[in-house]
């Protein structure tokens, strides 16, 4: 068995730093989320569905990918966001066994009041954000090189 030296402390450090930017990140996305009356999910899926590249159709397997869940969870997901008039589902023209996703008014509404709220939060923290990223190449290019 191989065995590797422990992780410099600056490494451990910078990773520690690194991962409470993320995370109060998240934090402020899901507070953001509740305030707008959706679960942080939902607001994850129709950012998702707004987002796709253009010509990618938006399925329940595509989102169910994007949100890092499994099919069934993205369905009841889709079936709870679709009962609260944010999002619709139409039978695919190429193949009528899969449905499409698309906002409604009202998920393009909220996706959008979010969206700029996310947009303030990021151009603030985005300068300590990047120092973080940074540091986090810079110590694990290092470690990588002594390992």
């Amino acid at each position: 068995m191989i065995t590797y030296p422990d992780p410099p402390d600056h490494l451990l450090q910078t990773l520690a730093d690194f991962r409470f930017e993320l995370r109060s990140f998240l934090q402020f996305s899901e507070g953001a989320a509740l305030e707008a009356g959706l679960q942080p999910q939902q607001h994850q899926l129709l950012l998702q569905v707004a987002g796709a590249a253009d010509g990618t159709p938006v399925t329940i397997a595509y989102a169910a990918h994007r949100l890092g869940l499994k099919h069934n969870s993205t369905v009841e997901l889709v079936d709870r966001s679709e009962r609260e008039d944010l999002i619709e589902r139409t039978a695919d023209r190429d193949d009528k066994r899969r449905a499409i996703l698309r906002l409604t008014r009202k998920g393009r509404q909220v996706l959008q009041k979010l969206s700029g709220e996310h947009a303030r939060e990021l151009n603030e923290m985005a300068p300590r954000l990047v120092r973080a990223l940074r540091r986090v190449h810079l110590h694990a290019h290092v470690v990588a090189e002594v390992l």
